[in-house]
């Protein structure tokens, strides 16, 4: 098994994703949260006490700032607080995190055989990802899943990184199946 490397420029991990906190992404996704919060008419406390102190007022001012990045299940968690779909979280597909768009609706194929391989707590976070992927669509295949533009918002999200960065990524792992 390949190991996951801690610090390289190559491989997301939690230091990578904590250096990625105060990218120009990161900070799209935070006024997005900011955007759709202010839109429900909602303080940060009363986020608080609507989720029963899942959200603390602090922390959830870090993500909207853009100095933490959030977890792809907190997010769901937050859009269901918020009573919104997930995808409206987060920003448009472009590399400086403008407006809202639905992106190019371009789908990656995922080598899942090639992702088996990898070892790390960011292959790990992936893994169990597609494997909710999995699980909704009833595809089993084992091989290979494609993952739509909603999805790769997601990872991109879950990572701190833009969805470009995000592809670079998934190319420099060896995780996108090319069928040849």
């Amino acid at each position: 098994m390949a190991r996951e490397e801690v610090g390289t420029n190559s491989d997301v991990d939690t230091a990578d994703t904590a250096d990625e906190a105060g990218s120009p992404y990161a900070k799209a996704v935070g006024a997005r949260l900011r955007s759709i919060r202010a839109q429900k008419r909602l303080s940060l406390d009363a986020v608080e006490e609507l989720s029963k102190g899942e959200f603390k007022a602090s922390v959830l001012g870090a993500y909207e700032r853009g100095e933490r990045a959030v977890s792809v299940p907190r997010l769901a968690r937050l859009a269901a607080v918020y009573e919104v779909p997930v995808d409206l979280l987060l920003p448009a597909d472009d590399d400086d995190g403008g407006g809202r768009g639905k992106g190019s609706g371009e789908k990656i194929a995922i080598d899942l055989t090639r992702l088996s391989e990898l070892d790390g707590p960011s292959f790990e976070m992936l893994s169990r990802y597609l494997r909710m992927i999995q699980e909704a669509r009833g595809d089993f295949n084992g091989k290979v899943l494609t993952i739509r533009g909603d999805d790769l918002r997601a990872v991109a999200a879950m990572f701190g990184l833009s969805q470009a960065q995000v592809l670079r990524k998934l190319e420099a792992w060896g995780l996108r199946y090319r069928p040849g």
